[in-house]
């Protein structure tokens, strides 16, 4: 009788997985070719407004556009992750379908006029929005709602960056500090493999990063005390960022009426810090820049000469950016800040560049968004298996020593980082 119990069980889980397959290839389809429109519009304002520089001085003006969209449009999609985040944890109002045509066309009016933002939180709002959307439609429980969001997250990140094992690990790791749950492990690596064949399916090509570095041993322990002291680094700047963020955003809603001033003094900003250092850098994506030794991700990884505080004007490019009212992700500009401070980092302490720009990339993010099993998935997909081992020392280190305010303030503490 046991026996036959134990093949019901595997009939119901086989029925299962068929029933959530069902339910994620439309979410996933859909996701992918958003995802790979917005990449492709994001790929496009970005050449346009190189060849067209006098774009950044209309920055203020886009910005009240931004305000007024979702002033009357946008309703509770203003808080972004953080409302897929609340409803994953306690359904309420639902994820408004308004949400993904909003942050996909607010995000491009922020890379044309040159803000400092990424494009991780536009494709993982086009997800959860696209799930809450086709939950909806099916009517389906509170509890297959919440997995149904998840795998939007999974499919979003996994399409926007071409790593669905880190989409998948992500959706499930961001929600709570220290806690990872598994009851939606396989509908979020169907959403993120499928989501990211779809966008592969429509021409996207993602970035390609090298490590050429490797150890001469398995346990290279010099090597493996200069990324822990790396890491210490990482996740400072990770706290750096988080803080400076909330705290622009408390004083400008604070000191700056009425409320659609913030991203026009938050505009004047950006192009002041641009006048006194000369260039624009440090303005759009940040992943390549118009002048081939210009300061990128892409350049971070090269051993070419860099300013070593090219990382904390990206920090604070971004934290103006978006604290002050304008769209997109915080994720690929902390790859920038990450890539970039490694590069520092390895020419103060004489290691190799493009391992500790790569840890940095990594590293920097984990610490932001309190995902370590993410990052360290993270740097496997993109950079190989060789440095494994200083992937998961440098994002975990990067964790710890990041505190427990990250980027989005939905995050709850499931378990403390602190040893009691």
């Amino acid at each position: 009788m046991m026996k036959f119990n134990k093949s019901l069980e595997q009939f119901t889980i086989a029925y299962q997985l068929i029933r959530w397959t069902v339910i994620i290839i439309p979410v996933a389809l859909v996701v992918g070719s958003l995802v790979a429109l917005f990449l492709w519009l994001l790929d496009y304002v970005t050449h346009f407004r190189w060849e067209h520089p006098w774009l950044l001085y209309l920055l203020p003006i886009a910005g009240i556009g931004i305000y007024f969209l979702y002033n009357k449009l946008g309703g509770t999609s203003e808080k972004g992750n953080n409302l897929i985040m609340d409803e994953i944890h306690e359904p309420g109002g639902g994820v408004p379908a308004r949400m993904a045509p909003l942050v996909l066309i607010t995000t491009i009016l922020t890379h044309l006029f040159g803000g400092s933002a990424g494009r991780e939180g536009t494709a993982v709002q086009i997800g959860g929005s696209m799930a809450g959307l086709l939950g909806k439609w099916m009517r389906l429980s509170q509890a297959d709602l919440r997995i149904l969001l998840m795998t939007g997250i999974a499919a979003g990140f996994g399409a926007v960056f071409g790593t669905p094992l880190t989409g998948t690990v992500f959706a499930l790791e961001v929600l709570a500090i220290g806690v990872i749950r598994y009851d939606a492990l396989v509908p979020c690596l169907i959403a993120a493999v499928f989501a990211d064949w779809v966008c592969s399916a429509w021409g996207i090509h993602h970035t390609h990063y090298q490590i050429l570095s490797r150890a001469e041993t398995l346990f290279d322990y010099l090597l493996l005390a200069k990324v822990i002291l790396a890491g210490i680094a990482f996740g400072l700047a990770s706290f750096a960022f988080s803080n400076c963020m909330h705290q622009i955003k408390k004083y400008s809603k604070q000191f700056i009426r009425p409320a659609w001033l913030i991203p026009v003094a938050g505009g004047i900003i950006i192009i002041a810090m641009c006048w006194i250092l000369g260039t624009d850098d440090y303005t759009g994506l940040g992943v390549n820049s118009k002048d081939p030794g210009g300061v990128s991700i892409v350049n971070a990884f090269k051993d070419m000469e860099m300013s070593n505080w090219a990382w904390l004007w990206k920090l604070l490019f971004t934290a103006v950016t978006l604290a002050m009212g304008f769209k997109g992700g915080e994720v690929t500009p902390l790859f920038f800040i990450g890539a970039a401070l490694g590069h520092t980092i390895a020419v103060l302490i004489g290691a190799p560049v493009d391992l500790f720009a790569g840890l940095g990339f990594i590293a920097v993010f984990a610490g932001a968004t309190n995902t370590p099993i993410a990052c360290t998935l993270m740097g496997v997909e993109l950079f190989g298996t060789s440095n494994a081992l200083y992937f998961a020392v440098a994002c975990f280190t990067a964790y710890y020593f990041s505190g427990h305010a990250g980027i989005y303030s939905a995050q709850r503490v499931g378990v403390s980082k602190k040893w009691e």
